[in-house]
């Protein structure tokens, strides 16, 4: 506006020297557009300020906005503070994504009389109502008519003149590495650029992690000087500890550039992995408090970050994640604790998951007392890291070292003697499931652990005392083998009662990883199946995830969990009883029964209902994570039930994908499973094209792997779609041949779409229902690249004719974009 108004002028100053005639007109015309101006400039300032020219200011009502509305800089708080700061942030998402801060040292506490200014001689300054500089760039160029300060549409503010930029944020980044910022080392100013996290979520200032470029390869560091994760060293296009990190983790272009000024790291968004969004698509590395580097993704149409990449995947593996003298235990939330005889030092900020000043002494002692001191015995843990070793042939003789030593503060026995001096870090609390931790003494003042041994006495002597009053209620109940209704649908069953029902479980159905099933009837005659869960230590987990993932919920084709048992340490789950076994016993097992195609084609669209139903219907997203036959049970007219849940994962609908520890059966795992990715709910469909693999061949997918892949099912499956040869002679050999050839391409097709690799090419289960049942056709898919690498792959089969892409998928009714 203000060019064309400026054109404006010019044009009728022109005409005036030469049209005396229009002087009272063009004289007019000037006052009309000098007050247009005026007026134009004067509610720009009042709104938002495209730049600062030297001599002005930006106060706390002001915002500095990109030209094409991206970002945003201006006063802002962080959480719940009572501070402000100047920040840049992404301007049109609901919650606030902070990329950038000026003063993250020193924050202003009454923003209405601060201002961020650029001075006369070009340096920006931050200024407190006493105009002391509470930050400022320190950069102080020659200023010219030219100088100005602005935001561009990659979130850089930069300070420039016509010809360079003269200071920009990029060079000074915080906890956000955004496309084009640079990670590396600045030859002119000696420094090393590197994003270091937030101390909590409403304290900017640095925390003890950073993420940086070392040479050729990128670390995340403790307190500048332990690195606890590397990326391996840089090969031309990627890094060698983290293959196809381009690719297949995150979208993004990465440049390596050595040159006269330093050498840094930078990247950009990848055009390829979001051809129809890409000028809308927002991508940014980020440090967070935990220490972890992450990687978002925002594409166009969402309002959410996804998550789709970060290291470590498990905040214990972070150094010194819970601080000095601290436990870490993944299982529990919060995960940081202080060991035993040990308190945080400032509680406060453990509520802001600030743990780096980590935990003391409750009770101080004299080391040069040897009665004063005593050694608390902690099992299945991790070692802290670099212990020093005595050459000692038994523990008491190491004991007795690290008792004499004042600087001892922890000792272990491991067919050598270990001593620990100082504080201590990376103790980690190993879960129960089948690891195998150490047996570590951790020092303590000796009346520390005389309180110990009363604490545990008085707390078991509670919990006994609440035991005996509840079974006295119990009992003063009517036996009607449910106490209670939970969450509107599960009961809770007491022991006696299931005991009474499975006589004594000594009827036996099945049996898993996790316990044993036993049959049951309820004294209204219905029919139970009664999972007794071998320990509490080792399945409370599992125990837990199958109440919170069926208590809720029902559906024809996923079991029904009727109710469960929580007494003592006693965990029993109750469910309906499935007259017809597992589908892994119909199928690989001696069984009287074969099943015929029609049965076969009935539970491979069951089962894929009752998958879409978790995946799509649920309050939360809910993914099953172990889809394979012995999961699969049938009821007395062979229709499917889902079952066993207790690996599941839930996610709420505003994810779209969650980092876990691997889980399931192997044979049946998706590829990201291994790679460390977030999991979707492709991977239950990965793990269902596998099973259903299995369902068409009755063999195992896993079969044929050591005889040359002629005979692996899914490699045979695979070449006979691609070839169009006859399909019925890959149908279980019992079967003669008598199937459905329709609905055995549709079933073997879908099968080989399931097992893609990249999850973008699978097809989500409400698809799969759609081919399976005739509503949507699909194109011949292409043979999945693990296949094609495997020994012994069929070159031939490689290089025959198939579509490369998912986008070459032919539908009746629906276009390739809502497939994915």
């Amino acid at each position: 506006m203000f060019g064309s108004i400026t054109h404006q002028v010019r044009h009728l100053i022109n005409t005036s020297n030469t049209l005396n005639t229009m002087k009272t007109s063009i004289r007019n015309h000037l006052i009309s557009l000098s007050v247009l101006l005026l007026l134009s400039y004067t509610a720009c300032t009042l709104k938002a300020v495209e730049i600062l020219l030297p001599g002005q200011s930006l106060n706390a009502d002001q915002k500095i906005t990109s030209p094409g509305g991206i970002f945003e800089l201006g006063f802002f708080t962080p959480g719940n503070s009572q501070h402000y700061y100047i920040g840049i942030w992404y301007k049109n998402l609901p919650q606030q994504t902070v990329v950038w801060v000026a003063n993250r040292h020193q924050p202003i506490i009454d923003p209405t009389s601060s201002s961020l200014v650029l001075l006369e001689n070009g340096n920006l300054t931050l200024n407190s109502p006493s105009t002391v500089a509470i930050w400022s760039a320190n950069s102080t160029p020659q200023a010219t008519n030219s100088t100005i300060a602005m935001l561009l549409d990659n979130g850089n503010f930069v300070i420039r003149d016509a010809s360079s930029v003269l200071w920009q944020s990029f060079d000074h980044p915080t906890d956000t590495w955004l496309p084009g910022a640079r990670l590396g080392f600045n030859k002119l100013t000696k420094k090393i650029q590197s994003v270091t996290p937030w101390r909590n979520p409403q304290y900017p200032a640095p925390g003890p992690f950073s993420f940086e470029l070392e040479q050729s390869r990128l670390r995340l560091l403790w307190n500048s000087s332990e690195t606890y994760w590397t990326s391996g060293d840089w090969t031309g296009k990627t890094f060698s500890h983290i293959q196809n990190i381009e690719e297949k983790y995150v979208p993004s272009i990465f440049s390596f550039v050595v040159n006269e000024t330093g050498s840094y790291l930078t990247y950009a968004v990848r055009a390829s992995a979001y051809p129809d969004t890409f000028e809308h698509t927002f991508i940014r590395y980020m440090i967070e408090t935990t220490g972890q580097i992450k990687f978002f993704v925002l594409e166009k149409g969402t309002l959410q970050w996804n998550l789709l990449w970060m290291q470590p995947t498990k905040q214990c593996d972070v150094y010194a994640s819970c601080g000095a003298f601290s436990i870490c235990n993944p299982l529990n939330l919060p995960r940081c604790g202080c060991l035993k005889g040990f308190r945080p030092k400032f509680p406060k900020d453990w509520e802001l998951e600030d743990h780096s000043n980590g935990c003391g002494r409750k009770t101080s002692f004299h080391c040069s007392d040897e009665g004063n001191s005593a050694f608390l015995v902690m099992k299945n843990v991790t070692y802290p890291k670099s212990p020093d070793s005595l050459a000692v042939d038994n523990i008491g003789k190491c004991r007795l070292a690290c008792l004499r030593n004042c600087s001892c503060t922890a000792f272990a026995y491991d067919s050598q003697c270990l001593i620990w001096g100082g504080d201590l870090f990376n103790v980690t609390q190993l879960s129960s499931e089948g690891m195998i931790g150490k047996v570590w003494y951790l020092r303590v003042a000796a009346s520390e652990k005389r309180m110990t041994t009363w604490i545990v006495v008085g707390v078991l002597a509670g919990i006994f005392t609440l035991f005996s009053i509840a079974l006295v209620v119990v009992r003063r109940r009517k036996s009607t083998g449910a106490l209670e209704s939970f969450e509107q649908s599960l009961v809770l069953f007491n022991y006696r009662d299931l005991r009474k029902a499975t006589e004594n479980f000594s009827e036996k159905i099945g049996e898993g990883a996790f316990g044993s099933v036993f049959k049951g009837i309820l004294r209204d005659s219905t029919p139970i199946a009664v999972k007794q869960l071998k320990s509490l230590w080792h399945v409370e987990k599992q125990f837990q995830a199958e109440v919170r993932t069926l208590g809720t919920i029902q559906h024809i084709n996923l079991l029904r969990l009727r109710g469960f048992c929580a007494e003592y340490t006693r965990r029993l789950l109750v469910y309906d009883y499935v007259a017809n076994g597992s589908l892994q016993s119909v199928l690989f097992q001696k069984h009287p029964l074969i099943l015929d195609w029609k049965a076969r084609y009935h539970i491979a669209i069951g089962i894929a209902r009752g998958l879409a139903y978790l995946h799509e219907d649920c309050r939360d997203c809910i993914i099953h994570c172990d889809i394979k036959p012995e999961n699969i049970l049938l009821d007395e007219e062979y229709s499917p039930k889902v079952a066993d849940f207790g690996l599941a994962k839930l996610i709420g609908r505003h994810h779209s994908r969650v980092l876990t520890t691997v889980r399931g059966t192997v044979g049946y795992l998706a590829p990201e499973w291994f790679t460390g990715e977030a999991i979707t709910p492709k991977a239950d469909v990965f793990s269902y094209g596998k099973l259903l693999f299995e369902v068409i061949s009755g063999r195992r997918n896993t079969e044929g792997l050591d005889d040359g892949l002629e005979n692996y099912i899914p490699n045979r499956i695979a070449n006979v779609v691609t070839r169009g040869q006859d399909v019925l002679t890959l149908v279980d050999y019992r079967l003669e041949g008598n199937a459905d050839k329709d609905e055995l391409i549709r079933a073997c097709k879908v099968a080989c779409w399931c097992i893609q690799d990249e999850e973008k090419d699978r097809p989500t289960m409400r698809r799969v229902v759609q081919i399976l049942e005739g509503a949507l056709d699909v194109g011949i898919p292409p043979i999945p690249q693990f296949l094609q690498f495997l020994p012994g792959s069929s070159m031939e089969a490689i290089n025959c004719q198939q579509p490369t892409s998912s986008s070459e998928i032919i539908f009746l009714s629906s276009s390739a974009d809502e497939w994915l």
